[in-house]
């Protein structure tokens, strides 16, 4: 049996920085330490800082007046920026920069008077919180999730028109509905280049290529990740059987049924430490008979620095 795993994959720029606000500000405050939401969606990651003594609330009146408060990479609305600062808290802002980079796209535009057309998940956080950045009275921001979405909608102002995307989407399904919005609305304009972030670009690029050649493929990642879900669903437009897992103890022996080539890949918010289980638990089910490979891909050399008031 062959274990081929896809490159780039796991914790992207903005994650690793997030995890880095988190652990830093450990080590200089000490606990407790409060978190706005999970701080990335990845199960694993979120049960470690909580031992370390990280505390994670979603509603701000839940946390004490002057402590100290860590917004997740998700980024937040400017409502709850607000109540965060009545509260006299500490803010330390883990938002990813790709996600502030549209946030400042929405708030520019509605300071301008410029209506704004979001495409992106309902109840998705980092929806939420760029749906928070439009505070124009006499405009608006719209969601749309779908291309039946569009042929709905009714804007106000079809000569004032943008639109943004969340960051973490499917980059064939995306482009389908700018083309449609773009044909609906001739006057509509939007970033120069799409808003979906290069390592989200990067790993589904890399499932495209690694589902050719293999028999089944394996998303590590949790099931609240937008970014995991995405690969899953572009791997089971293969029409091979394609899992999301968390971890190891999420493995079927029955799927490996008469497959000889397992493909891995893992979302933005998980790391390579899962991986690195569930390899070492194949191989021990299958009796060390299995052989790795990398499969070459996108390198990836972008970092995001932590806060000064954070470096360590």
């Amino acid at each position: 049996m062959k274990i081929f795993l896809a490159n780039p994959r796991g914790m992207c720029a903005g994650v690793e920085r997030a995890i880095n606000i988190a652990n830093n500000s450990l080590k200089i405050y000490g606990p407790p330490i409060y978190i706005h939401h999970e701080l990335v969606h990845n199960k694993y990651v979120v049960d470690c800082l909580k031992q370390k003594g990280m505390i994670f609330v979603e509603n701000i009146k839940n946390v004490p007046k002057n402590s100290i408060l860590i917004f997740s990479a998700h980024g937040v609305s400017k409502r709850v920026q607000k109540l965060a600062q009545e509260r006299y808290l500490t803010i330390l802002d883990a938002t990813c920069p790709l996600v502030k980079k549209v946030h400042h796209e929405v708030s520019k535009s509605s300071l301008r008077g410029k209506e704004v057309i979001l495409i992106g998940h309902k109840n998705h956080p980092e929806v939420i919180g760029t749906l928070g950045q439009y505070e124009n009275k006499k405009g608006k921001i719209y969601l749309i999730e779908s291309l039946k979405d569009v042929q709905k909608l009714k804007v106000k102002n079809v000569d004032n028109l943008c639109f943004t995307t969340q960051t973490t989407l499917s980059i064939e399904e995306t482009s389908k509905i700018i083309l449609k919005l773009k044909k609906r609305f001739p006057k509509i304009h939007g970033p120069h280049k799409q808003d979906i972030c290069f390592a989200t670009e990067n790993r589904q690029n890399a499932v495209k290529l690694l589902i050719k050649f293999v028999d089944i493929m394996l998303v590590v990642g949790s099931k609240n990740s937008s970014n995991s879900n995405r690969l899953l669903e572009l791997a089971k437009k293969s029409k091979k059987p394609a899992y999301l897992i968390d971890n190891n103890q999420d493995l079927n022996i029955f799927w490996f049924k008469n497959v000889k080539k397992i493909g891995i890949t893992s979302g933005a918010s998980a790391p390579e430490i899962l991986t690195e289980q569930i390899i070492s638990h194949l191989k021990h089910v299958f009796n060390f008979s299995i052989s790795i490979y990398n499969v070459p891909g996108k390198k990836e050399n972008v970092t995001f620095s932590v806060p000064k008031e954070l470096q360590i």
